[in-house]
């Protein structure tokens, strides 16, 4: 009897004969029986039928589905080359699981080196998704609806023929089918080289998911675990335990790790160079200083944010932190003047490069200035709502701090004037940068005030959002700072051209960048005394929300500056004729131009515009009422290089 089902699948028949030879005619089969075929469509045989003398018997059609699924594993994991894996992997969900249970190990020895060097390309190949790190890692980032099990299990079946992942990111997981610990136990067993694991916001994930990690992956070298309610220490002891390897753990908003958890990390993960810390409760003093005393040898940056330790977590900080180059501290409130300056004079933190306290109520003027003495390597520092550090302190911190480079401080609102013009005028001879933000308590000096020695080694100043900061202050440190080449005074509203024509004449080094963005009371005088004085080395210039800026300073930015790539003239009074003049200058070479909100710039700028569009790569017309849509058309098809905004 002929063969009427071809069983590769597909809906052809074979040649040895086919049951409906003539279709779209009524055909009689037997003498009792009459089928019609109708020509339209060809009929797909599910259930295959022998016909003898009067009657037809049903045969059951023979399927590789009915094997159980431990034959089926057997099947699958012979499969040779990642194309043949991905195609299998593809037929159904069942399979795609099957194939992604299949752990390397269990792949025979050919195989399974046949796996590793096979160049095939992964079945899902989505940009979205999809990222070849500088590393040389192969990594994947899944998030929101598309971050499901089923996704993870076809990424570790795809990417085994590549020699599995090397980093996986998880950000957030689908509402209905979310990421649980089925899927990263696909990922487990399919990618045994991960090294970088990051899960944000899945809470269905937990201890076992993590288990499956640390006997799957123990090259692990960074854990990012952050809002996962569902790991608890259970889960952080099983990757201490099977992931040596570990160098960087960041732990955030996990209500369930605790000491347990971090008093294992410490035990066994003696490579650790890098932990986060942050908004978990059940982190107390047990489990940060068993931390730090065990990785004392290595550990370089330490950030430690909104948790219940007190002044011993810091002695340990302290005297342990033999390795730290980087320690952050925010929000402790439990730690008072006492564990900061046992912190400074325990003198172990020999290495630390840069301190950051934000919101820390124990650092005062004398944990301060303690600080400065036991760290002498400290480069840079930064002050956050530290509410009690004053003007003593910060003076007494400069005189001392003799490596400071960079000096920060934002919101800390008893620091007055006197205080940064003793600071810089105390300060090493290597401070390079100094910012001040929301500094309110900085007010401009009515009364004479005695000129110290400059700070000649000042390069960069920054003080951004400080309303009490006029003109007399800022021509009292621009006195002080000669060799300034980086400026910004965003949002000083209260800055004339008195106070910063005088600047602009004392930098004695040519200014490279200068942000004045936000400065309502600057007029043309300001940025044409610029142009002179430092138009031969100016490469940025901000000028957005400067409404007294007009098509006079657009002039003498075409004459002088010579270098400048980046202008931002948002919201200044500029017109038609001041994109012209700017589009004549010969040696200009702007790359950046932002126009937005100048509604007095029109569809006249046009030819002007596509000029300076020679050399642009951004340009931004955003809430430019005066020009049309067209004109953008125009201009993005003409400067098709440049990414323009509108």
């Amino acid at each position: 009897m002929p063969t009427l089902v071809n069983y590769s699948g597909d809906d052809e028949f074979y040649s040895g004969g086919s049951c409906y030879p003539n279709p779209g005619r009524l055909l009689s089969i037997g003498s009792q029986v009459n089928v019609y075929y109708p020509s339209s469509k060809r009929a797909r045989i599910s259930a295959p039928f022998a016909f003898e003398g009067s009657f037809f018997e049903q045969v059951t059609k023979p399927s590789i589905e009915v094997l159980p699924d431990e034959c089926l594993f057997e099947i699958l994991r012979r499969l040779q080359g990642g194309k043949e894996r991905s195609s299998c992997a593809c037929v159904s969900k069942k399979w795609l699981m099957l194939m992604s249970s299949i752990r390397r190990t269990e792949m025979p020895s050919k195989l399974e080196n046949e796996v590793v060097s096979s160049g095939d390309v992964e079945m899902i190949d989505s940009d979205e998704d999809q990222e070849l790190k500088s590393d040389g890692y192969l990594t994947r980032c899944v998030e929101g609806k598309k971050a499901t099990d089923t996704r993870l299990a076809a990424i570790a079946v795809g990417t085994s023929s590549r020699g599995g992942l090397g980093k996986l990111l998880i950000r957030g997981s689908n509402t209905i089918r979310g990421v649980t610990d089925l899927g990263l136990s696909t990922i487990a067993r399919g990618c045994p080289s991960l090294k970088a694991l990051s899960l944000w916001n899945v809470p269905s994930v937990g201890d076992e998911g993590l288990y499956e990690i640390a006997k799957g992956c123990p090259l692990l070298e960074k854990l990012d675990l952050c809002q996962c309610p569902s790991v608890t220490n259970k889960g952080l002891i099983a990757i201490a335990e099977n992931c040596p390897n570990l160098t960087a753990l960041s732990i955030e908003s996990c209500s369930k790790i605790g000491n347990e958890g971090l008093q294992a990390v410490g035990r066994f993960c003696l490579k650790l160079q890098s932990v986060s810390i942050r908004e978990c409760p059940l982190v107390g003093d047990h489990g940060v200083s068993s931390l730090l005393s065990s990785t004392s040898s290595v550990l370089s940056k330490v950030k430690l944010q909104a948790l219940n330790i007190t002044d011993f977590s810091i002695a340990v900080i302290g005297h342990y932190g033999k390795a730290i180059t980087n320690l952050t501290l925010t929000g402790l409130q439990n730690v008072s003047e006492k564990g900061f300056w046992v912190m400074g004079n325990a003198q172990g933190l020999q290495k630390l490069v840069s301190l950051t306290i934000t919101s820390c109520r124990g650092t005062t003027d004398g944990s301060l200035e303690a600080m400065g003495k036991g760290c002498t390597n400290l480069k840079q520092m930064c002050l956050r709502k530290c509410c009690f550090v004053s003007d003593n302190g910060l003076v007494a911190f400069a005189k001392v701090a003799a490596s400071l480079e960079s000096l920060q401080l934002e919101e800390c609102n008893r620091v007055t004037q006197a205080g940064i013009v003793g600071a810089l005028s105390n300060c090493s001879t290597k401070l390079k940068s100094l910012t001040l933000v929301k500094c309110m308590g900085i007010k401009d000096i009515t009364s004479e005030v005695s000129m110290p020695s400059p700070c000649r080694s000042l390069r960069s100043l920054s003080i951004r959002d400080c309303p009490g900061f006029g003109s007399v202050s800022l021509a009292m440190v621009g006195s002080l700072c000669p060799q300034l080449q980086h400026v910004d005074l965003s949002g000083l509203y209260g800055i004339t051209d008195a106070g910063f024509v005088p600047v602009l004449e004392s930098c004695e080094e040519g200014l490279v960048s200068v942000n004045l963005s936000g400065c309502l009371n600057l007029t043309n005088e300001v940025v044409v005394a610029l142009a002179k004085f430092h138009g031969g080395t100016l490469e940025s210039l901000n000028l957005d929300g400067c409404r007294k800026i007009t098509d006079a300073s657009l002039a003498a930015i075409a004459d002088d500056c010579l270098l400048l790539s980046d202008l931002d003239l948002s919201k200044c009074a500029i017109s038609d004729s001041g994109i012209s003049v700017l589009s004549c200058a010969k040696q200009i070479n702007l790359q950046v131009l932002s126009l937005s909100g100048c509604s007095e710039v029109t569809n006249k700028s046009l030819s002007c515009l596509k000029k300076l569009g020679e050399t642009l790569v951004g340009l931004n017309l955003q809430h430019c009422n005066s020009i049309s849509s067209r004109t953008v058309e125009l201009l993005v098809e003409s400067l098709w290089r440049c990414d323009i905004l509108a």
